[in-house]
């Protein structure tokens, strides 16, 4: 079991999926040194990964989401808190609606529950006659204003997309995502998530409209709407400092890091939109879970750990 922290509380492992540089940001060495860390990664994804055979079935997301309670289980997690990005936020939100009581809170950044209609996997498969699966993904992860500004940035992905050793697996991966399932969110159904949850998306991004209307499907109470200005596609990489205070204050409204110290979120640059009260309010109105932490075991080493784990 992990070290109480001076609160007496013990911290419950964070789980990341496609979310490994918002952790490098200095930012977030607050977190880092109070929570265990367990980056996933999906099939084929992990560096060094061999390129599959000809013909591999590649998982699905719900797939990939039957193998998280394995880890769960091989590492002596009773809880997590999740952080995905894109089909890392669907894939934990579709653990979290199976799994409920494992899950204590989930930062989804550009997350989009529902499945293609036919107009997208017809846009789709006609953007695929004219354009490079990197391109494609590159259109995918950045707005297009960003693409055609052609930054360092825009610069470094392209490069890295389109010299992947493992470009094939990418390939595979990101089919699983454009024929993932609806996640039929109901807001006051028992189709939804259960936990606190904070949406992230960036203005003007790609899946901004997928992320407002994810908002308007999950219950207010437990749900804070964070729309991060002059951040792009990629808020967690343009704004990492804005988005880790808005974590921080999201975990102590699940009652941790009581004592952690930070300055309020710019209002002129960062538009915080919540369900119910301002990310500020969200202190106070989300429930707090330090009492079924506590009751909750960790056995996976002292705060501040970090594991890889690949599906």
């Amino acid at each position: 079991m992990a070290p109480p922290n001076p609160n007496g509380q013990r911290y419950s492992p964070t789980m990341m999926w496609d979310s490994t540089p918002l952790f490098q940001f200095a930012d977030m060495q607050e977190i880092i040194q109070n929570f265990v860390r367990v980056h996933v990664d999906a099939p084929g994804m992990e560096e060094g990964a061999p390129v599959f055979p000809l013909g591999y079935q590649y998982p699905s997301l719900d797939q990939l989401a039957d193998m998280i309670p394995c880890i769960l289980q091989y590492l002596n997690f009773s809880t997590i808190i999740g952080i995905g990005v894109g089909a890392g936020a669907y894939v934990l939100s579709r653990y979290a609606l199976t799994h409920p009581d494992t899950v204590e809170g989930l930062v989804l950044i550009n997350i989009d529950p529902n499945a293609k209609g036919w107009m997208d996997w017809a846009a789709h498969k006609l953007t695929g006659l004219t354009s490079s699966i990197s391109e494609m993904i590159l259109g995918h992860l950045f707005s297009q204003e960003e693409l055609s500004g052609n930054s360092e940035l825009i610069q470094k992905y392209r490069n890295i997309i389109a010299h992947a050793p493992n470009l094939d697996n990418i390939e595979l991966y990101w089919n699983s995502y454009n024929n993932r399932r609806d996640l039929n969110f109901v807001r006051g159904g028992d189709t939804t998530l259960k936990c606190p949850v904070m949406l992230v998306v960036g203005d003007q991004a790609p899946h901004e409209d997928a992320v407002v209307e994810c908002n308007s499907k999950l219950d207010p109470t437990q749900t804070s709407f964070l729309k991060m200005a002059d951040s792009g596609g990629q808020p967690q990489l343009t704004q990492p400092g804005k988005l880790t205070e808005a974590f921080k204050y999201f975990l102590q409204g699940m009652g941790y890091m009581a004592s952690s110290c930070m300055t309020r979120l710019s209002r002129s640059r960062t538009a915080s939109l919540t369900s119910a009260a301002s990310i500020d309010g969200n202190r106070s109105r989300s429930r707090t879970l330090s009492q079924s932490s506590e009751s909750g075991t960790l056995s996976s080493g002292p705060p501040g750990h970090t594991m890889e784990v690949s599906c």
